[in-house]
């Protein structure tokens, strides 16, 4: 009896030691090349280091060939259990994985990035380590970036407000990501100034940004301008275009056109 009491401390504390009950790398997905090692309690015979092949399987004693790529950690523990659990092997099996090495596991940073290409997961990265490798946004890219891949087999799309990851102090945007993701960044969107303005041309949108700011953006009126005689196009949800008297403090939209007039004194 204490023989085994001894041996269940011992795990117990191994596990500790690699750090198995943090959540976030249950959340990580599986993928081909990742190598695990997997355990299970109280049966040392069980354990093996085995690499995800390209198919996304896994070859594990007695239960042979298993498929877990796509799976994440959790789900892949399970799916073992049960098999091993189905298969008359282990009664009531408890299946530990640790994640190993990451390699061949890649991800994707496109769009509005200063160094767009495809990045090695070496280790468990989210999604801000990612946009660092890629040299961060543009200053033409938007404010959120789309994350796209599979989980636990089926297709995951996430949209992240990039400058939370950085602002807030508990986010949830900034998932652990999996081989094979892709994340975009999206040109940001953009209002038009033109007329009577001092620089006219086209400027990104900063968010609530409102009409006196847009204007100061264009670096106000000229002198044969006014400020208080504006108006605004706006695309119309239905199609066609909606002429505004807009107040200083109304909220730019994308694609909005600010006319500034000449100054009728």
């Amino acid at each position: 009896m204490i023989q085994a009491l001894t041996r269940t401390i011992t795990f117990f504390f191994a596990l500790l030691a690699m750090n198995v009950f943090a959540e976030d790398n249950l959340d990580y997905s599986l993928g081909p090349g990742d190598v695990v090692r997997i355990q299970v309690f109280q049966n040392p015979d069980l354990t093996t280091e085995t690499r995800v092949s390209e198919k996304g399987s896994i070859t594990y004693p007695l239960i042979g060939a298993i498929e877990v790529g796509g799976l994440a950690i959790g789900a892949a523990e399970k799916k073992i259990a049960d098999a091993l659990k189905k298969g008359g092997f282990v009664r009531q099996p408890q299946v530990n994985i640790v994640l190993m090495q990451m390699r061949g596991s890649q991800v994707s940073v496109l769009g509005q990035v200063n160094r767009p290409g495809r990045f090695p997961l070496e280790t468990l990265s989210r999604v801000s380590d990612m946009l660092a490798a890629a040299g961060g946004a543009t200053p033409t890219g938007d404010d959120f970036a789309i994350v796209t891949g599979l989980r636990n087999g089926k297709p995951f799309r996430k949209v992240i407000d990039i400058p939370a990851l950085y602002l807030s102090e508990k986010s949830d945007e900034d998932i652990f990501l999996a081989g094979g993701d892709t994340i975009y960044v999206h040109r940001a969107p953009v209002f038009y100034i033109y007329g009577e303005a001092q620089r006219p041309g086209a400027y990104r949108i900063e968010r609530e940004m409102t009409v006196m700011q847009a204007l100061a953006q264009g670096g106000g009126p000229t002198t044969r301008g006014s400020e208080w005689r504006l108006r605004l196009h706006r695309k119309k949800a239905e199609g066609g275009v909606e002429k505004i008297a807009p107040e200083m403090t109304d909220t730019i939209q994308p694609n909005d056109i600010i006319y500034v007039r000449e100054s009728i004194f």
